[in-house]
C-alpha cells in the first residue's frame, strides 16, 4: 500500500469514528432532554395537586388567613403538611425511578420537521406574461 492509501484509510476510519461519537452524543443529549421534560411534568403534577387541595380545603387550616390558627386548625395543618410531604416524597421517588428506567433505553429525538413547498418560476414565462 502506498502512503496515500494509508492516509485515505485513516481518513475513512476517523470519519466513521467521528460520526459514531457524534451520534452517541446526540442520543445522550436526546435522553437528557426527554428526562428533563418528563421530570418537569411530574413536578408540575405534584405541585398542581397540592395547589388544588390548598385551594379547596385550605379554609380548614386557615390557608389564606392572617389570623392565629386555632388548635383544630393547627392539627389539620399538621395533617396537611404530612400529606404534602408524602406526596412530594412519592413524586420524587417516581422521578428517580424514571431516570433509572430511562437508562435501559436508547433515545433519539426526531426533531421538528417542516416541509416547505418550492415553486419553480420560469423567468421567460413571467416576462412574456407581463408584456401581454
Amino acid at each position: 500500500m502506498t502512503q496515500s492509501e494509508y492516509n485515505y484509510d485513516d481518513l475513512i476510519r476517523s470519519s466513521q469514528t467521528y460520526k459514531t461519537a457524534k451520534d452517541d452524543r446526540y442520543k445522550e443529549s436526546s435522553k437528557d432532554k426527554l428526562y428533563k421534560i418528563a421530570k418537569k411534568k411530574i413536578e408540575t403534577t405534584m405541585i398542581g395537586a397540592l395547589s388544588t387541595v390548598e385551594k379547596h380545603l385550605g379554609f380548614l387550616w386557615g390557608h389564606d388567613s392572617q389570623e392565629e390558627l386555632s388548635p383544630e386548625e393547627q392539627h389539620i395543618k399538621s395533617i396537611y403538611d404530612m400529606i404534602r410531604s408524602e406526596i412530594l416524597d412519592k413524586g420524587n421517588s417516581q422521578i428517580r425511578n424514571l431516570e433509572s428506567e430511562m437508562s435501559h433505553y436508547e433515545i433519539k429525538w426526531l426533531r421538528y420537521h417542516m416541509n416547505l413547498p418550492l415553486m419553480s418560476m420560469d423567468l421567460k414565462e413571467e416576462t412574456t406574461n407581463g408584456e401581454d
